[in-house]
């Protein structure tokens, strides 16, 4: 297969977003502080932003064409600052959004930065939702864009619920909820369907994973773009 370059996919988790960018036609490599055996790329296990500042020391992050970042987002996510906080729940979190920005800025390379709603400080240059993509669950994610910019698509209307139990009340409805435990929530089965990520079945990566759809979008943006956009 012919490819358009190699990605640098930081705070990787199991491959969700990598494999959208391989769809795209990108060369994977990935970095998770956690041990991801069934991510299927290339993998470096360590602290994301020390392995990103040693590829910046050693020149060696200029054989990537565009670096993804997802950074852990329990300070700003909607669960931390909305239910968990309303009921005294969870702790403090370190918020990596600046300093992986920082780090990104200094590759001097394009990069994307993801995030789930919430309040977490980025750029919502793009906001993907699974309905775009016909998936069985909305999964919202908004990402920044540096050194290259792209139009962000129009949000479509949800066609129904997300299925299950929420403050009381059990609705039905076209989308499964991929994320916790009970409920109603989805089952490993339906969460694998439902964002097409079939290599993993641990619930916990399956919970926090990217639809591929969405970075598969991502990466063909970018190549469209890649010409006459990066400043």
């Amino acid at each position: 297969m012919n490819t358009t370059g190699r990605v640098l996919d930081l705070f990787s988790c199991a491959g969700g977003a990598g494999w959208g960018y391989k769809l795209a036609g990108f060369e994977v490599d990935g970095c998770d502080i956690a041990d991801r055996p069934r991510y299927p790329f290339d993998y470096h296990r360590g602290d994301a932003l020390e392995y990103l500042a040693r590829l910046i020391a050693t020149g060696e992050i200029t054989r990537y064409a565009l670096v993804h970042a997802s950074p852990p987002c329990q300070a700003g996510c909607a669960l931390t600052v909305g239910t968990n906080h309303s009921q005294g729940w969870g702790g403090t979190h370190r918020d990596l959004v600046a300093p992986t920005r920082e780090l990104l800025d200094l590759t001097g390379l394009p990069y994307v930065m993801e995030q789930p709603n919430g309040r977490a400080e980025i750029r919502k240059d793009v906001s993907l939702c699974g309905e775009m993509f016909g998936l069985g669950v909305l999964r919202h994610r908004n990402f920044e864009l540096g050194r290259w910019d792209t139009i962000a698509p129009a949000h479509r209307k949800h066609r129904g619920y997300v299925r299950g139990h929420r403050h009381g009340v059990r609705r039905e409805g076209p989308y499964v909820a991929a994320y916790g435990d009970g409920g109603g929530k989805a089952t490993v089965l339906e969460m694998q369907m439902a964002m097409g990520i079939t290599w993993t079945d641990v619930r916990e990566e399956l919970t926090e994973a990217i639809p591929p759809a969405f970075t598969q979008w991502i990466g063909t943006a970018f190549m469209t773009a890649r010409q006459g956009v990066l400043v």
